[in-house]
């Protein structure tokens, strides 16, 4: 018969950095005392002052192997970006899921050569270009001149899919905007209205060298797409009527005359984890905030990141999120939360082509998951400050250890953390999160060398 013993954590003493509001110390178990003792011989070593979470889950049997607080709710740094990535993959269907832009005219100007208006519309897709590929701005313009339209009043975004002003409070510093382009990335707008002004003079450029003559060089703003509703009928009995068919020119929306659409998320996604690039995991959360799925706005996206993981059976208790990419201090998660949201990754069914029937095992041995595959993988060895490649930020991490990690870090001023998978001695993948949090001068590369000890404990005993 197994015991559990519970294992006493020292306090921080009092006016710790890391004593944040939340961060409420509970009692840590680990499960298992004599598998878990070099774990604890390993976090013995973390330094004075350090709060630390952890978490190990089997994801072939279900059974949690090791635990010290954890449910204790401690600063993530940008394994944050884990949620928004989980979030994004169930908001688009998965793997096979995408963004789309099109341009639209007024109704009674569909099949004319001039329109009075072109207006570009889009749910904020953050793999949008203006010139490289299918999903671009070149690719819309040579539609609508395929459409026949051969002449412009006057260029329009519509900006009513994102509220931008609620975006204003990010650490980032950098709005949120509906219509973004990729080749911003090195140079991003500072406003809302640089960002009209930006994508409106690359769609003329495009229009042009498509060859629409765009009459004005002014970027206009268009009213948001609202569906016609017919008003209800009733007969000479008052009885309800079905809609009249017909619907009056001047009433019926704007006609798409273009459309596009992204790739996979999953390209954006490890450009996003692997370099942990903060601007990309914004863009990323902006994507739940866009109508008509969202509400706009950031606190609305942030919802819809909480539904997602609650759909995701991930226990949101300690979880506070306040942005997409762990920039802000304000967010918290426990070891718990990240190792259920692991698992619901881990466990989603990614679409392939062609089909396959398989459990979630292989689909991960296959390197076909989509999260997954998405994460930096230690022990690369590539260059780190260069991003070019699938080690990411853990590429100079667990070099020579022989085990396949693949995991999301987080780093702050005296924050680390690390969450993902490791295949353990069993064969089996094991799910994991160590979140630490100390003084503001806690040694980070010190904590990460814990931390990597921890994975390596771990797989060995597992």
């Amino acid at each position: 018969m197994r015991r559990v013993l519970p294992l006493c954590l020292a306090l921080l003493a009092p006016g710790s950095a890391a004593q944040a509001p939340g961060l409420t110390p509970v009692l840590g178990l680990v499960r298992e005392p004599g598998r878990g003792a070099e774990v604890r011989r390993v976090l013995a070593g973390a330094p004075r002052g350090v709060q630390v979470g952890l978490l190990v889950r089997d994801l072939t049997t279900g059974a949690e192997l090791e635990a010290r607080e954890a449910d204790l709710s401690l600063i993530p740094a940008s394994t944050v970006k884990l949620v928004t990535a989980l979030s994004v993959l169930l908001d688009r269907g998965g793997a096979g899921g995408w963004w789309s832009t099109e341009l639209t005219v007024p109704a009674a100007e569909v099949g004319r050569a001039r329109v009075s208006h072109l207006t570009l519309r889009g749910g904020a897709d953050p793999t949008l270009g203006v010139a490289d590929g299918p999903n671009s701005l070149r690719a819309l313009a040579r539609q609508a001149h395929a459409r026949g339209v051969r002449e412009v009043g006057e260029v329009r975004l519509d900006e009513h899919t994102l509220d931008a002003a609620t975006w204003n409070g990010l650490v980032l510093g950098v709005p949120m905007t509906p219509v973004r382009l990729s080749d911003w990335h090195a140079a991003p707008p500072t406003s809302a209205g640089e960002a009209r002004r930006r994508a409106g003079a690359a769609l003329i450029r495009e229009l042009r060298r498509a060859g629409v003559r765009v009459s004005s060089e002014r970027v206009g703003t268009a009213p948001p797409f609202i569906p016609f509703l017919p008003p209800s009928r009733v007969d000479e009995r008052g009885r309800r009527l079905p809609p009249d068919p017909f619907v009056p020119v001047a009433r019926r929306p704007e006609q798409g005359v273009a459309s596009v659409r992204s790739p996979s998320p999953t390209g954006v996604l490890a450009a996003t984890l692997r370099p942990s690039d903060n601007l990309r995991s914004e863009e990323l959360l902006a994507t739940l905030a866009a109508r008509p799925r969202g509400n706009g706005t950031l606190p609305g996206a942030l919802a819809r990141e909480r539904s997602a993981l609650r759909q995701g059976g991930v226990d949101l208790t300690g979880v506070h999120l306040a942005d997409g990419s762990g920039l802000s201090r304000e967010n918290r998660l426990t070891a718990r939360a990240l190792v259920d949201l692991l698992r619901a990754a881990h466990d989603l069914p990614y679409p392939t082509s062609p089909p396959r029937a398989e459990l979630p095992a292989q689909t991960y041995r296959g390197r076909r998951n989509a999260l997954a595959e998405a994460l930096p993988q230690a022990g690369t060895g590539e260059n780190v400050p260069e991003h070019d490649g699938r080690g990411g930020t853990l590429a100079r991490r667990l070099v020579g250890s022989g085990l396949d990690v693949r995991a999301k870090t987080g780093t702050l001023p005296g924050v680390s953390a690390l969450a993902g998978y490791v295949t353990g001695a069993s064969g089996h993948t094991l799910a994991f999160a160590v979140l630490m949090n100390g003084p503001g001068d806690a040694p980070i590369l010190t904590l990460r060398a814990l931390q990597d000890e921890v994975v390596r404990a771990v797989a060995a005993a597992h």
